[in-house]
């Protein structure tokens, strides 16, 4: 049998829909799956969440990377050692639950880094939960940077192949227009390309979105692409790089899809997740570049809403573990790049 890459896939927050969404896509992936799956939590959580489901599946407990041949109807996972079987209230913010996504994060982590499993699968944390358990990061992105030693990282969207990138992340949106400056967009341009090339795009071609309406109109509806946004453009492409732009935002999106560019830099938050998640909001993936591991998420959060029902889509999940396997295969070129 061919070997198939192995994925460790956190849950997120256990009283959240990530381990319904985990079961169910464990369940279908099967022996023609692309890679192997194994989930990171507390073996009960599982079995829990199994149940709610209705899935007929066993959850085998495992306490080494040292795996076991794969089995139809099994899946298994690594056990975090964390909650046990105590069964936590669904849907409400609790610390010891924060405690068991932080450690599942540490394990899975740490298992990519001594390159025990080929890369990371997330699902959704509470970050209310995480700060009661103590961490002190704020989010996934930061705690995999503190744990894998990185200081930057950047999030790629990845929707039916094209990438979105952020010049900024989750600021006001009058805080990403005072953080747009010439230099900020030369960074932000040279990260952006130099995913693209990590993940298999070796002569990238890079489109940077306009902030303003049709691009400012020569500044008649503001002037950031004038001062800022057009220099940079200019540096990146006498320096060799195919990037173009600024490109106003109603039509940068569209040209992508079309096939024109393989990578946009949006330039705020909700600019680039608009676009994608109104296009294929399941089928939009997030990954984290600028890590030494390769590591794919769903981009939603826990729904404590209907967690515990077994009526949570499971889409985004299977999404991030499928773009998880295509990626496996630029592992070494993740490690060689951003390794330090």
């Amino acid at each position: 049998m061919t070997q198939r890459p192995t994925l460790a896939l956190t849950v997120g927050d256990p009283v959240g829909i990530g381990p319904e969404i985990t079961v169910r896509t464990l369940a279908d992936a099967g022996g023609s799956a692309p890679a192997r799956g194994v989930a990171v939590a507390d073996p009960a959580v599982l079995r829990r969440a199994a149940a709610v489901c209705g899935l007929d599946v066993e959850v085998r407990a495992l306490s080494s990377w040292d795996l076991p041949a794969p089995r139809a109807g099994v899946i298994d996972c690594y056990d975090i050692g964390v909650l046990g079987d105590t069964e936590l209230p669904w849907g409400e913010v609790d610390r010891r639950a924060g405690r068991a996504a932080v450690r599942a994060i540490e394990v899975a982590t740490r298992a990519a880094m001594d390159t025990l499993v080929s890369g990371v699968v997330t699902g959704p944390i509470n970050k209310e939960a995480i700060w009661a358990a103590g961490s002190e990061h704020l989010g996934h992105t930061e705690m995999l940077g503190a744990l894998t030693g990185v200081t930057r990282q950047n999030t790629m969207f990845v929707v039916r192949g094209k990438k979105i990138f952020f010049a900024t992340r989750h600021v006001s949106l009058r805080q990403a227009l005072d953080q747009t400056t010439e230099e900020q967009q030369i960074a932000q341009i040279g990260e952006a390309l130099t995913a693209l090339r990590v993940f298999g795009h070796d002569e990238p071609r890079l489109a940077v979105a306009a902030i303003n309406p049709h691009g400012g109109e020569n500044g008649a509806f503001g002037d950031e692409e004038i001062r800022h946004l057009t220099p940079a453009v200019q540096r990146a492409r006498a320096g060799g790089a195919e990037v173009t732009g600024p490109v106003p935002a109603d039509s940068v999106f569209h040209r992508l899809l079309e096939g024109h560019y393989d990578g946009v830099l949006s330039q705020y938050h909700d600019q680039g997740h608009i676009a994608a998640k109104t296009f294929d909001f399941n089928g939009t993936v997030s990954v984290t570049v600028g890590l030494p591991i390769l590591r794919t998420s769903v981009d939603h959060g826990t729904a404590f809403d209907i967690a515990g029902q077994g009526v949570a889509d499971p889409a985004t999940m299977r999404s991030a573990f499928l773009h998880g396997a295509e990626f496996a295969h630029f592992a070494d070129r993740i490690r060689a790049e951003y390794g330090g």
